[in-house]
């Protein structure tokens, strides 16, 4: 099977992520006629513009992303702090990032396996149902001095992510994130590891040290709105 997937596995429900790993998942099919052979994002920005059409997606988003709870939550807020919240993310943005994992520009064996089960329709879906849900507030912050990455963020992160950290269909939103998973992504950045590749991002965390890391981390996933 994929490389690290074992451990994931173990704490799957059995009739979630195998059933999906050896099982085609349904076809929900195309909200209209008009749909196919339209990219994920033409039929993000074409089903958001109709509400009709964008309330079925949701509903059909929430069916297709049956094997994506187990990991990221029924409501996209995540069961693992090391997995990132999906729930209030830009459509667009996640659109993109599911494509880039899916041709290996973001290197997660684990995702990189998922995403080849859905179709362009349903990825669509998936994105539109994951940023109409609500991040819930963060149970247990990441240990470090809020204040002082509040100070942080603001000074070498808000000018692409926002002031208030929600980013946009480009920059992904980091207010309310798990702890864990912003920790592991700066680190990835900073250190140049493979696993996240943005020239920007790696130049920006480069002149962070480890407790500024803790302290920016602490900041925003105790951000709760």
């Amino acid at each position: 099977m994929f490389p690290r997937l074992t451990g994931r596995l173990a704490r799957l429900r059995p009739h979630g992520l195998l059933a999906a790993l050896l099982v085609p998942l349904p076809l929900l099919g195309p909200l209209d006629a008009a749909a196919q052979g339209e990219k994920p994002i033409d039929l993000v920005k074409a089903w958001e513009a109709d509400a009709g059409k964008k309330t079925s997606a949701i509903g059909a988003g929430k069916k297709a992303a049956f094997f994506c709870a187990n990991c990221h939550g029924d409501d996209g807020n995540s069961r693992y702090p090391e997995v990132p919240n999906l729930a209030a993310q830009n459509s667009a943005y996640l659109v993109e990032q599911i494509r880039k994992f899916g041709s290996g520009e973001r290197k997660d064996d684990f995702m990189q396996g998922l995403i080849k089960v859905l179709n362009d329709e349903q990825k669509a879906q998936i994105a539109l149902f994951y940023a109409d849900a609500k991040v819930s507030p963060i149970k247990a912050g990441a240990v470090g001095d809020i204040n002082r990455g509040k100070g942080l963020f603001s000074r070498v992160c808000s000018g692409c992510h926002g002031a208030e950290a929600k980013g946009n269909e480009t920059i992904p939103r980091l207010a309310g994130q798990q702890g864990e998973y912003l920790k592991k992504s700066l680190l990835r950045y900073r250190n140049k590891s493979g696993e996240r590749l943005y020239a920007p991002m790696s130049a920006v965390t480069a002149q962070l040290s480890d407790s500024d890391v803790e302290a920016v981390v602490a900041y925003l996933s105790a951000l709760k709105n």
